[in-house]
């Protein structure tokens, strides 16, 4: 599946174009540049870093070594804000199916930290036409990416970029919901993850400190903070943390835990009460 990817890459063509044209030979130059790629990639370069580009619901995104790869776990921050902007207005204002336009009622204040590549916001942005997003990171790399995924998707008038540590510089209740995919592996944790995410993706992006609880040590407060009364907080977790993270929200409303497609903790949401 890689060499294939690499190969679309090499051709600038779909999968569709390959299958149909299987008699096609490299030039000289196309070879040069696939046998670069297969390089690449077989010293442990993500096959994403090496064609710039992932998908992530149904949008195309650039990717940069700034940036953490999206993954199709964190679609389920989508699905859940979107399944409680459903119960909390009556449908009004999200698409209980892709692509199915429903009317928005009162626009959603929505804050999106650690933005990185800017998926979450865009497809937020996507899905809720009337959503006003605020999206933070404290890396200005990535948020030159996330710039770019804003314009090339016309969402650029959308999303509000802006170069913070996580909330701080917002004023307080300012926001119906605060998402984030932050890092959240701990240092002593390093041996588990794949070589390539360790050796290749951005540290500071993965990694929260020794525990991994660093990070959302900090968001819950903030975010507490930032949300208006009855506010909803959600994040993307791992199995190793939550019972930790539950111990962060004992305060909090309405908590729970979604798990992802492998029966994993994944995603905690989390209201602040009113």
């Amino acid at each position: 599946m890689n060499a294939e990817l690499l190969l679309m890459f090499t051709l600038g063509c779909d999968r569709a174009y390959l299958y149909a044209h299987p008699e096609r030979e490299l030039s000289t130059e196309e070879q040069g540049r696939y046998d670069v790629a297969l390089a690449e990639r077989a010293r442990g370069v993500p096959a994403q870093y090496i064609t710039s580009h992932q998908e992530f619901w149904g949008m195309d995104l650039i990717v940069s070594p700034a940036v953490l790869i999206p993954r199709p776990e964190t679609e389920h921050v989508i699905e859940t804000v979107l399944e409680l902007v459903n119960v909390n207005r009556g449908g009004g204002q999200a698409k209980t199916v892709r692509g199915e336009r429903r009317p928005q009622a009162n626009p959603l204040r929505i804050a999106d930290v650690g933005t990185g590549s800017g998926c979450i916001a865009l497809a937020l942005a996507k899905e809720l036409p009337l959503a006003e997003i605020e999206a933070t990171d404290i890396s200005p790399a990535a948020l030159e990416v996330a710039r770019a995924n804003a314009a090339r998707h016309q969402l650029e008038s959308r999303i509000h970029f802006h170069q913070r540590d996580l909330l701080e510089g917002f004023h307080p209740a300012s926001f119906d919901f605060v998402v984030s995919n932050p890092p959240y592996v701990g240092e002593s944790e390093e041996d588990q993850v794949q070589l390539e995410v360790r050796k290749f993706e951005p540290r500071n992006a993965v990694f929260s400190g020794p525990s991994g609880l660093e990070v959302m040590e900090r968001l819950i407060p903030q975010a507490r903070t930032a949300l208006t009364p009855g506010g909803w907080l959600v994040m993307e977790i791992s199995g190793t943390i939550v019972e930790a993270v539950k111990h962060f929200l004992l305060d909090w409303e309405d908590l729970r835990i979604t798990p992802d497609l492998q029966s994993i903790p994944r995603i905690v949401q989390a209201r602040k009460r009113p």
